[in-house]
């Protein structure tokens, strides 16, 4: 089980996350791409940061929302879709060249993130979006008790699947990410979310916010670098628990 965290979203002299802090503890950094957020310089400096934590590097493209942050969705075609994502793929992946690396994986951001595991059609433009640029790069989605008709459509594509669940997010009765803007949608207690991560580790389910067990399998587990007590949880969680 690995841990990946969204990473080098910081815009100019504008500054998010803790990406410094967290580096030493997770296995993968999804690093944006210039769309949601980000911009050369923090790309380049948090690509080195992760070369030096010899930490995987992935992409995570978003919609092209500076000012939302990749969290309103947009309508775009297919054809649109599939060139925002390769694009910025192409991005990262220059910057992680010029640095005797490569990305490995594509894990979507926000809106894009959620759209695409509710709407076949999006999903579909993405993985496009990935295979033709490279389908050597495994994408994220997210871990549900259904997962066939996406197995199938990377099978389709030629792709390789990470499922994740999320150490910081409620859950629904469905097994989706409850929206952002419902109260209890981002877990702050840190007991809390270490408890939701030894369940999934261990048992292979997750307690909804409704109180409904809900099986999912996970390949890896993402918290987010600007949670303080998510942080907090990882480091007990890699240095006491051991799980990971």
């Amino acid at each position: 089980m690995k841990l990946n965290c969204d990473m080098g979203e910081s815009f100019g002299s504008w500054s998010k996350g803790m990406d410094a802090e967290v580096m030493p503890y997770i296995d993968m950094a999804n690093i944006a791409c210039g769309f949601h957020a980000s911009d050369p310089m923090t790309m380049d400096l948090t690509v080195r940061m992760a070369l030096d934590n010899k930490v995987e590097i992935g992409a995570h493209p978003g919609y092209p929302d500076l000012l939302g942050f990749g969290r309103r969705d947009l309508t775009c075609s297919a054809q649109e879709l599939k060139m925002i994502v390769t694009y910025q793929i192409a991005a990262l992946d220059g910057i992680c060249r010029v640095n005797g690396t490569r990305i490995s994986y594509v894990k979507p951001h926000g809106a894009l993130y959620n759209k695409m595991m509710q709407d076949a059609d999006v999903l579909t433009a993405v993985m496009a979006g990935v295979a033709d640029y490279n389908r050597e790069l495994a994408l994220v989605v997210l871990a549900k008790s259904d997962r066939d008709a996406v197995e199938r459509l990377a099978d389709a594509k030629g792709l390789q699947l990470l499922f994740e669940a999320f150490a910081d997010r409620a859950y629904d009765d469905n097994g989706n990410l409850v929206k952002r803007n419902q109260p209890g949608a981002v877990l702050q207690d840190q007991q809390q979310i270490e408890q939701q991560v030894l369940e999934i580790v261990r048992q292979g389910k997750v307690t909804s916010l409704g109180g409904l067990s809900v099986p999912l399998k996970a390949d890896t587990i993402c918290v987010h670098g600007d949670n303080e007590q998510a942080v907090s949880a990882a480091r007990h969680i890699r240095e006491s628990i051991g799980v990971l």
